[in-house]
């Protein structure tokens, strides 16, 4: 198939009136196109540009010759290209494409208006800056959009939790701004026996600018937990920061190490919200005095570990800053709001009211917002 298309090419030159392949053989970029169809391998590239010039000149000599075809069709042809093609067969396809718009404006007087030329050179500009994009990723068509789907996906899958034993539960929702796909917040956890690892961590920033490193470190942060002793985590984190020499930003996380059978845990912290713990004895919620510095600011860090418990009907609570913190309003005051909504949780169950929780305090900001959850039942 592919070493018949400068055949096809010829046939279909053969069919066409005399005085117009008189005109084709005198357009150098026609000639130019079909010597070089006609030099070496066909390769894809060269058999997709091939078919997309074929049918640029069809629907251009169909516009002018029997008025079956409307010049704007053309837009297709730009459009495949820039989907399928590299940028410089992209343009030699606009070369063609430019031909054939000349060749019916000029040779046959019709009126190639705005409506024709804008909507081309639109498409026309569109279609470059896709192709210059994939060209630089190495992808074609809409690979791109396919493999950042795939990201979103593996992240997501990334941050659900592993499965407990009974007695305990655990929810995990998470908000990105705007209703984008991809956000700066993200949770990495493992459990191995009877022992649950997890760390909540937020990427400064918000919505897609965040996500793309949200998405590096995911990886890098999920492989260091529970390859490393939990006290050398957090200090791992910061070092590999460092090593990224990162000038935009920065980077806050929250590690929660939970022995399943006693109910005993540490919570470390780094420059993070503070985490919360649900006393069902008092019917009280008890900010954790976990604190240290954000990830990535010194060059050596120790977190200091608070220990506690979760006893039965106990909960603790995790979150991002996109929960808490708004414009011109102290820190703790968001704290005091988040805490005075939970309380609703308790009478309805945590698992039903977590995702109301988060949705009724992300509405007042733009902002990424994550919870995570863990009860003993």
């Amino acid at each position: 198939m592919l070493g018949t298309v400068p055949e096809m090419l010829q046939r279909l030159v053969h069919l066409l009136p005399p005085r117009v392949r008189a005109f084709l053989r005198r357009v150098p970029v026609l000639v130019a196109l079909y010597q070089w169809l006609r030099r070496g391998r066909l390769t894809r590239e060269r058999h997709v540009f091939a078919v997309l010039a074929i049918l640029t000149v069809v629907i251009g000599i169909g516009a002018a010759e029997w008025e079956w075809a409307p010049s704007g069709a053309l837009v297709l042809t730009v459009l495949g290209g820039g989907l399928l093609l590299k940028v410089r067969g992209l343009v030699a396809l606009l070369g063609v494409v430019a031909v054939m718009v000349a060749y019916t404006a000029w040779f046959h007087h019709a009126v190639v208006g705005p409506g024709t030329i804008g909507p081309l050179g639109i498409t026309a500009v569109l279609a470059l800056s896709l192709a210059r994009t994939r060209q630089k990723l190495g992808v074609q068509g809409l690979r791109g959009d396919s493999m950042l789907l795939e990201l979103r996906d593996r992240l997501l899958r990334q941050g659900e939790m592993p499965r407990l034993p009974d007695g305990w539960d655990a929810q995990v929702v998470m908000l990105q701004a705007g209703g984008s796909s991809f956000g700066g917040d993200f949770v990495v956890s493992v459990r191995r026996g009877d022992t649950l690892e997890l760390a909540l961590v937020d990427v400064s920033g918000k919505g897609t600018d965040a996500g793309t490193r949200a998405l590096m470190l995911s990886g890098a942060f999920g492989g260091l937990l529970g390859s490393v002793r939990p006290d050398r985590f957090l200090p791992a984190c910061n070092d590999f920061l460092h090593r990224q020499h990162w000038d935009e930003g920065f980077v806050t996380a929250v590690h929660v190490v939970i022995d399943l059978t006693s109910g005993e845990y540490t919570v470390e912290s780094a420059g993070h919200p503070p985490a919360v713990q649900f006393d069902a004895g008092s019917g009280t919620w008890q900010v954790s005095p976990a604190k240290g510095v954000v990830l990535g600011v010194v060059p050596d860090m120790d977190a200091d570990a608070v220990r506690g418990q979760l006893r039965s009907g106990d909960a603790l609570l995790l979150y991002t800053d996109g929960l808490v913190e708004s414009p011109g309003r102290d820190l703790d005051a968001g704290i005091d709001r988040l805490l005075g909504e939970a309380e609703r949780l308790v009478p309805q169950g945590f698992r039903k009211g977590a995702r109301e929780l988060v949705e009724t305090m992300a509405a007042a900001r733009d902002d990424d917002c994550a919870l995570v959850l863990i009860w003993r039942t």
